[in-house]
């Protein structure tokens, strides 16, 4: 689960960080509010979006007046900001975020992440902090640090020692580097954050450091631990199939792609979407029902899967251990009553109950496409959705001649 920045901040803050001062806004009016709360006479406007290279994308506005402040809310707001993470969508600004200016005399890099390859969390950290640590890890790795953490012990002051000085801080500022580097390293342990990134962090012209921007993500299997973590989530941010998806208790993850999947056990889902594209098809999404998938549960996986409006075809894949293959069955075949699929649909089951699952499939006289094997239903899939594909065009086709 991401955050929004101003959030960050808050917790940031909790754990001794200096930030700058500045107060969130819903419309103009509050932006200015805000501004005039803020002393100084230059302000930062920015849009609160679940994204980086916000910047590029027009979403960072430095203003000197609060006319300024006021037409950079204005136009921020309500504004579907596109930027290389987002994806040609966009994400939505519903919020924005006034700061006092800051005077920057160095901008540096600070993260924190699970490191899953060595089972440590690992400190990354630039003295050149500001731009895309991905361009510069290609450009110029050498300008980049990793410290990995022992998890038994947790961080060590001659590692904190060891990035401030690698990140050119003096000795005068090492009294804030080691406050703010333990301070955000404790924020990601007691919260089970699975990556605080700050770029950049600044060292001001006075020497202070202070976070300028902040990106935290949680991981959700720890969320019921952290109540007040979990409340900041921001619906409006994640694709709305997904949060749908979660609402209901469903492993759903949104592609690109034209055929629907509705599969259980998550490795499966994996085969599955490889072998789709194998057959020379997309998958429109990772979507795992479980192992307990009851006909309701079936049901609600259907119109979960069928509401993505790209989605041509459906291939429902179920190897049924702990489950039963009648019991899917007899959900697909609800699902189908009582959705009314508008699209192709094919079924391959294999386990527990696989032939009494079959026969009622067969049964039902309803049009649905079985295979036995995995290969045969993602190539069956792959043709009924190229057939779709197909009749839309030359509808089309035929349109524009009438």
């Amino acid at each position: 689960m991401d955050i929004h920045e101003y959030q960050a901040k808050e917790i940031l803050a909790r754990y001794g960080a200096k930030i700058a001062e500045g107060g969130l806004a819903y419309s103009p009016e509050e932006s200015v509010q805000r501004a005039r709360e803020i002393e100084g006479e230059v302000w930062v406007v920015k849009a609160q979006i679940h994204s980086g290279a916000r910047g590029k994308a027009g979403g960072i506005k430095v203003c000197r007046t609060h006319e300024e402040v006021e037409a950079a809310a204005e136009g921020l707001l309500g504004r579907h900001l596109v930027t290389r993470q987002t994806g040609a969508a966009g994400k939505i600004c519903s919020r924005v975020y006034v700061e006092a200016g800051t005077d920057i005399a160095k901008e540096l890099y600070l993260c924190f992440l699970i490191d899953r390859s060595s089972e440590r969390i690992v400190m990354v950290g630039s003295a050149r902090g500001g731009m895309d640590i991905e361009e510069l890890a290609g450009t110029d790795p050498g300008a980049i640090k990793k410290i990995h953490i022992e998890p038994a012990v947790g961080l060590q002051d001659f590692q904190v020692r060891d990035m401030a000085f690698f990140l050119g801080l003096d000795t005068a500022q090492l009294i804030h580097a080691v406050k703010t580097i333990k301070g955000c390293y404790r924020a990601l342990r007691d919260l089970d954050a699975s990556m605080l990134e700050i770029n950049p962090l600044a060292v001001t012209g006075s020497g202070e450091l202070i976070i300028l921007d902040a990106k935290m993500s949680f991981d959700e299997n720890a969320l019921f631990r952290h109540h007040e973590i979990a409340e900041l989530r921001d619906k409006s941010q994640g694709d709305s199939r997904e949060v749908a998806a979660a609402d209901q208790g469903l492993n759903y993850v949104g592609l690109d792609g034209d055929i629907g999947c509705m599969i259980n056990g998550a490795g499966l889902a994996m085969a599955t979407m490889d072998m789709i594209k194998l057959a020379g098809g997309k998958p429109a999404n990772f979507l795992d029902v479980g192992g307990g998938a009851s006909p309701e549960r079936t049901e609600k996986a259907f119109r979960l899967v069928l509401a993505d409006q790209g989605v041509k075809a459906m291939l429902v894949n179920i190897f049924a251990g702990i489950n039963r293959c009648d019991w899917i069955a007899e959900g697909v075949i609800q699902a189908v009553r009582n959705i009314g699929m508008h699209v192709p649909l094919v079924v391959r089951l294999s386990g527990t109950n696989v032939e009494e699952g079959r026969r009622l499939i067969a049964a039902s006289g309803l049009p649905i496409i079985t295979a036995d094997t995995l290969a045969e239903a993602a190539e069956k899939v792959v043709q009924a959705c190229n057939a779709v594909i197909e009749k839309e065009n030359e509808g089309k086709t035929d349109g524009n001649l009438g």
